[in-house]
């Protein structure tokens, strides 16, 4: 066998074992990430000493420029959710874009408060927020809880600080503000795909919370729309400028960060501001804001163990993100990714749907979003660094083709259906699958359309 094919078959193996041991086995996806890249290198012929090199050199780098935002995001995120601040960005919203406009409220809401807050978490905060805007209005939950869903999910993939799109930043070696911009910037139509079909499907599945507000009903006709003059928040809540102060300072100042270095700014006292836009200090400001604005009335005992549930929920993250970028070093060092990117440069298909359908395969397999992104990042960003490819462009491209059919093996999945009340497969696949996948075709699209134009 020659050398080349060495390489190919070590990584089919590696990839093959890696999957079966994350579906079929109870090995966990951050070991089985590990036993698949050092089965990659060691059949595809690297010495062993040299596999454990790349794995630590991998796992180490990796880490290094994403693993503190990820402590920090996550912190920042659980001040959000306990102060209420994300409630109060919820009331906000609705009140500013207007009667009869809730679906686009929930879906705006979803959009920034995901930002910094896992998808499941922020959607069962604000699960009472629609469940008091269906009783209200007389708006099916369905087509406002499909809303809010897609607002959570699409920033949950696209934007940093989220770790999926961090690691996926730090694999690829991409500035997080370009990523940043780009990921809203592609945001943004992706709403509106959610929203119609949010509203469709409402109209089908007309669901509504009961008088009592413990069960679910569904009139025989459908109901009259209730304006909603006030919302009763049954809790003091913060302002919205010091809700909103936490998630917008830090993007603002990666933000001045990107901008400063892409014009060639530097020296003095432009030097000090890129410090300031350097995303472990922007996001460690934001979460500084937080504490002393949101948490000022909850003693310090409180304090730190809310903010330490935080940091537990992410240390599995953090586990598969270095993990991945363990299994890109290995492609890299073993030269396997340097052949199959000259193999894939000889190909019809375009070089920037390797990461969309590599990320797609592994979402549908295994489940969770952020683990296919990261996954996708870690094989294709070492085929990929020698191509002629938009490495932004890459990295989204990694984040989109995670968006594909969310179901049974994604918790997503249960929290949101569930929390609407729906517990029928086929309503379940309606509710919350076919509205991903759609948004995973439109993504496809729009990055097919940049990368004729990037």
């Amino acid at each position: 066998m020659t050398n080349e094919g060495q390489m190919v078959l070590g990584l089919v193996i590696g990839v093959f074992v890696l999957v079966f041991l994350a579906i079929k086995t109870k090995v966990h996806i951050f070991p089985a990430l590990l036993i698949g890249a050092s089965l990659t290198g060691i059949i595809g012929g690297m010495p062993p000493l040299s596999v454990i090199d790349s794995i630590t050199n991998g796992f180490g780098t990796t880490l290094s420029s994403i693993g503190i935002v990820i402590g920090f995001g996550v912190m920042l995120g659980r001040v959000l959710e306990v102060s209420g601040a994300a409630e109060r960005l919820a009331f906000s919203v609705i009140k500013i874009i207007g009667k009869r406009k809730e679906e686009w409220a929930m879906a705006l809401t979803g959009y920034i408060v995901s930002i910094p807050i896992f998808v499941d978490s922020a959607f069962v905060i604000l699960a009472p927020v629609i469940k008091a805007l269906s009783s209200k209005t007389g708006k099916s939950i369905v087509s406002l809880g499909v809303s809010l869903g897609v607002g959570l999910i699409i920033t949950h993939h696209f934007v940093p600080p989220t770790p999926g799109p961090l690691g996926v930043a730090g694999i690829f070696g991409v500035d997080i503000g370009h990523l940043l911009l780009s990921g809203l910037l592609f945001g943004i139509p992706l709403i509106f795909v959610g929203v119609y079909y949010a509203k469709w499907i409402g109209k089908r599945i007309h669901q509504l919370p009961t008088e009592d507000g413990l069960d679910w009903y569904r009139p025989n006709k459908p109901t009259t729309y209730q304006e909603v003059l006030d919302m009763e928040e049954k809790r003091e809540l913060p302002s919205l400028f010091l809700s909103v102060l936490p998630i917008f300072l830090p993007i603002i100042l990666i933000f001045m960060n990107t901008g400063l270095n892409a014009l060639g700014l530097t020296g003095g006292f432009y030097d000090f501001l890129i410090f300031l836009g350097t995303p472990v200090v922007a996001v460690g400001m934001g979460l500084l804001i937080a504490i002393y604005t949101l948490f000022y009335r909850i003693k310090r005992s409180e304090a730190l163990e809310r903010m330490e549930e935080g940091v537990s929920s992410a240390g599995i993250i953090l586990l598969v993100t270095g993990a991945g970028g363990a299994l890109g070093y290995i492609l890299r060092d073993s030269g396997t990714g340097d052949y199959i990117a000259s193999l894939v440069a000889s190909l019809p298909l375009p070089a920037i749907l390797i990461p969309f359908f590599v990320a797609s395969i592994v979402r549908l397999i295994q489940g969770s979003g952020t683990v296919a992104m990261i996954t996708a990042a870690s094989i294709t960003a070492p085929i990929l660094q020698n191509m002629d490819v938009n490495l932004i462009l890459a990295a989204q491209a990694a984040t989109m083709g995670a968006f594909v059919f969310s179901y049974f093996n994604d918790s997503g999945f249960h929290v949101i259906t569930r929390l609407m009340g729906i517990k029928n497969v086929k309503e379940q696949i309606m509710v919350w699958s076919i509205p991903m996948t759609l948004i995973w075709l439109f993504s496809l699209g729009m990055l097919l359309i940049a990368n004729v134009f990037v």
